[in-house]
């Protein structure tokens, strides 16, 4: 079981297992936030404290809320809007230690442009 939180800890987080990959999107928002995505089934993220407490950010065509931490500002997950779409969602990966996600494998998204990876 992976664990994660926010700087300040009000909100935390656990994962069922490391990602294979994660995502590096160039788009205008996750560039600014400094975001690299895992992404899980929504039924598999749990949080263990403040995930309720969020705040969100929807932009554009609305098909997902960024959350954030109501006390910190980071970053923590999205998750998507539209229930016709698959179900998963994105954890901030930096939020985990380090060492968990030093070998994995980073995949670089052309979400600005043609939204495919660039690798």
């Amino acid at each position: 079981m992976l664990k994660g939180t926010c700087h300040c800890g009000a909100v935390a987080f656990e994962l069922p297992r490391v990602p294979e990959t994660l995502t590096d999107c160039n788009c205008s928002i996750c560039r600014r936030l400094g975001t690299l995505w895992a992404y899980y089934p929504e039924d598999e993220v749990r949080f263990t404290a403040g995930g309720g407490t969020t705040e969100t950010y929807a932009w554009g065509d609305r098909d997902l809320a960024f959350h954030r931490c109501h006390t910190c500002g980071c970053t923590t997950h999205w998750q998507g809007l539209r229930p016709e779409r698959e179900n998963r969602m994105g954890v901030n990966a930096r939020l985990l230690d380090p060492q968990v996600i030093a070998g994995i494998r980073v995949r670089h998204l052309d979400g600005a442009d043609t939204w495919k990876f660039l690798d």
